[in-house]
């Protein structure tokens, strides 16, 4: 096996490449789509926001571990794919992250460009018109002034605590005696999005305004034009508008709880923390001189190539309240066709539980609804014969549904366990008011283990029959129990009564409870220690088939692919002659096309209108050209919660449930199949690990537009109807 040396540090495969510059890659490909002249004007600014939110956490997480490992200094410490060390890493990362900024500001440019064609502006001071001046400026003096804070600095006011994100103006100043500088922070407390031409109407916010046309201009350009007004008595020789991104990577398992402590009152408090850690990135809006860049680099401790110029506002999150405010009506052209989810026509409206008694359903979100879950949940809250509802819940949205039938469950009397993640990063706040809601209400609530999250998607209800016995329905899924996302996110729900899954659920919960990770488990995969040793084993399987002369084949989908012991597996496999198909929306550290390696792989990326969440794992081959079988029966297939990464397979508990069920397999292998066929979102990854489009076939295939329209014709409709 052909392997690289890298400073003595071992082995490095030719056949993998860095994680953190693949990462870059997806988000590159999600800017990508913001120029993509068949996605609507208003659409290209979404995805502009989502690059932006994308990056924002990128440097929160994935820097701020790098950056910890640079403080640690640890000589040993390398990256297993390239060889690189911490510091190393950062600075590759620096170097595309310029590339990206400057992509940013040509896409963003264009956008803004051809919106104000339909009336839709973003101002800046000098587009106003004199009355819009005038409103604006008297703005900024009635209700803008009395609440910024601005500060001195100086030896009796040290550079201030700029928190995480948070939008602030800097100044140089200038007078006879020398040169100063000041800070004033953005206050999150106005209104973000000023429209001039509404005059009064500003002052309600809240309001849905149906705009038909939308002039308006950012808060911080009117600060920043106004500031001035605050240093009368300085020369303003310098002033930007900037924001600092720190190190969110908190550590939430280090600290031992004493016996009396609270679990979710030390996950409140250490979550403090995390405003305060250290600075990563400096942005800027807009060119500043040299010195005044090196002042805040220095003020900061940051080096200079961890400081960025964008011409793009540092914050784009104002884009939603452009989409929510201007007619859609209106604007129609602007936006997605809307799509409205349908109700699965597996199922009636009779009581579920009966109906998943006599078959399996898999609900296929976004374009399938998850009401039907709702459903099952709020049966289960209200059905006498319901015994106990347990689930597992990473992450939900602000209102969730699915805890207020739990709630209702409880009240019913029904025995409620939920084992809730507190450590779901960004989501803690809310798993935190969520957990001591349904403690009032008297459920069990579980709070996992030290050192690994619980990601699995499981609920599992229990009911007692006519004849005393117990009956069970177990659902499993790829995605969150959220609402809102299941809009917007590509995941399966799995319904079942299979006794072979639901006796393992019944395992699961009774293991988890116990505190036992280490559990047996007949059906389902179950990660930190089943997971990855049974993925492991299909392959080597699937090698041997390949080496007894069967067409071999494995297909994956997933949102990342790093794990190291994985991708060895399947380079041998490559060489077995196994034909591997990765359809990977973001990060794969595995390189394809690699002489002698991967020769045998392909890997493929969609990223689209909806986010690719589903992780579908298949062992087996292909039919010969006489044979009669249909491509699915001869795959052995598992839906799970996990991606084949490092901090899946060994770090976080994780379920992948085996499709036996003939119906559903067809379903998952058909979807499988379209994805492989797209031409449109698809983009593939090359042996240089760059991804390029993908230009064949006569026909155009985009698979979610694919999926959309098969979905509307199950209810005689056509996509044109939603």
């Amino acid at each position: 096996m052909s392997k690289k040396k890298n400073k003595n540090k071992g082995f490095i495969c030719s056949y993998t490449q860095n994680r953190e510059l693949s990462w870059l890659k997806f988000d590159q490909r999600v800017l990508e789509e913001a120029e993509d002249p068949d996605v609507p004007l208003l659409e290209k600014l979404n995805f502009v926001s989502i690059f932006t939110s994308n990056l924002d956490e990128f440097y929160m997480v994935r820097c701020g571990t790098l950056y910890d490992l640079t403080l640690v200094n640890d000589p040993d410490y390398y990256d297993n794919k390239t060889g690189w060390g911490a510091q190393e890493q950062l600075d590759k990362i620096y170097e595309e992250t310029v590339k990206l900024y400057q992509k940013q500001d040509i896409i963003y440019h264009d956008i803004l460009t051809d919106l104000s064609k339909h009336g839709i502006v973003n101002l800046n001071y000098k587009d106003l018109t004199k009355k819009e001046k005038t409103f604006v400026d008297n703005y900024f003096t009635e209700f803008i002034l009395p609440v910024l804070s601005p500060l001195m600095l100086g030896d009796n006011q040290p550079f201030p605590h700029l928190k995480n994100k948070a939008l602030n103006i800097v100044l140089e100043l200038k007078d006879e005696y020398g040169i100063y500088h000041a800070v004033v922070p953005i206050p999150n407390s106005l209104p973000r999005v000023i429209y001039p031409d509404e005059g009064m109407k500003n002052f309600a916010p809240d309001r849905i305004r149906n705009l038909k046309k939308a002039r308006f201009i950012l808060l911080e350009k009117v600060i920043l034009k106004h500031v001035d007004e605050i240093f009368s008595n300085y020369e303003v020789a310098e002033k930007a508008i900037i924001s600092v991104t720190r190190n969110a990577d908190i550590n939430l398992s280090t600290k031992k709880l004493d016996d009396d402590e609270d679990y979710r009152h030390h996950m409140k408090s250490i979550l403090k923390k995390r405003n305060r850690l250290a600075p990563i990135r400096l942005e800027i809006y807009k060119n500043v001189n040299p010195y005044l860049r090196l002042m805040l680099c220095n003020y900061l401790n940051l080096n200079l190539n961890q400081s960025f110029v964008s011409n793009t506002p540092l914050e784009m999150s104002y884009t939603k309240e452009i989409f929510n405010n201007v007619s859609h009506d209106y604007f129609k052209d602007l936006f997605y066709t809307p799509y409205t989810q349908r109700i699965t026509n597996e199922l009636t409206d009779d009581p579920i539980i009966p109906q998943i008694k006599k078959k399996n359903v898999l609900i296929f979100y976004p374009y399938e609804s998850m009401d039907t879950f709702l459903k099952l949940l709020k049966e289960a809250a209200r059905d006498p014969k319901v015994v106990s509802i347990k689930m597992t819940i990473y992450r939900l949205s602000n209102t969730s549904k699915v805890i207020k039938y739990l709630l209702e469950a409880a009240d019913n009397g029904k025995k409620i366990t939920v084992l809730m993640e507190l450590k779901a990063r960004f989501d803690e706040q809310n798993n935190i008011r969520y957990t001591e809601l349904l403690e009032q209400e008297g459920c069990n609530i579980l709070y996992g283990f030290d050192q690994f999250k619980v990601h699995s998607k499981i609920c599992l209800i229990t009911r007692r029959e006519d004849d005393g016995n117990f009956s069970c329905t177990a659902q499993i899924g790829t995605g969150n129990y959220n609402e809102k996302t299941s809009k917007i996110y590509s995941d399966f729900c799995y319904i079942t009564s299979n006794k072979g899954i639901c006796g393992d659920a019944v395992e699961f919960f009774k293991n988890m409870e116990a505190g036992n990770l280490k559990g047996d488990y007949k059906n389902l995969l179950v990660a930190p220690y089943g997971f990855r040793k049974a993925m492991l084993k299909n392959i080597r399987k699937t090698i041997k088939k390949a080496e007894n002369g069967e067409k071999a084949i494995i297909i994956m989908k997933m949102n990342s692919l790093t794990d190291k012991k994985v991708i060895d597996q399947l380079e041998i496999a490559s060489q077995a002659g196994v034909k591997i198909k990765l359809i990977i929306r973001g990060i794969c550290t595995l390189v394809p096309g690699i002489p002698g390696h991967t020769d045998n792989i392909s890997v493929i990326s969609v990223v689209g209108r909806f986010l690719e969440h589903t992780r579908i794992y298949c062992f087996g081959s292909e039919p010969e050209n006489d044979s009669k079988k249909s491509p699915e029966s001869l795959l052995k297939m598992y839906i799970s919660s996990a991606d084949m990464m490092t901090r899946n397979t060994q770090k976080r508990v994780e379920i992948a449930t085996p499709i036996k069920d003939k119906k559903v397999k067809k379903q998952i292998y058909h979807i499988l199949n379209v994805f492989l066929h797209d031409n449109v979102k698809a983009r593939k990854l090359n042996r240089e690990g760059f991804y390029d489009k993908i230009a064949e076939g006569s026909k155009k295939v985009n698979a979610q537009a694919t999926f959309m329209k098969e979905y509307a014709k199950k209810d005689n409709k056509t996509i044109e109807d939603y």
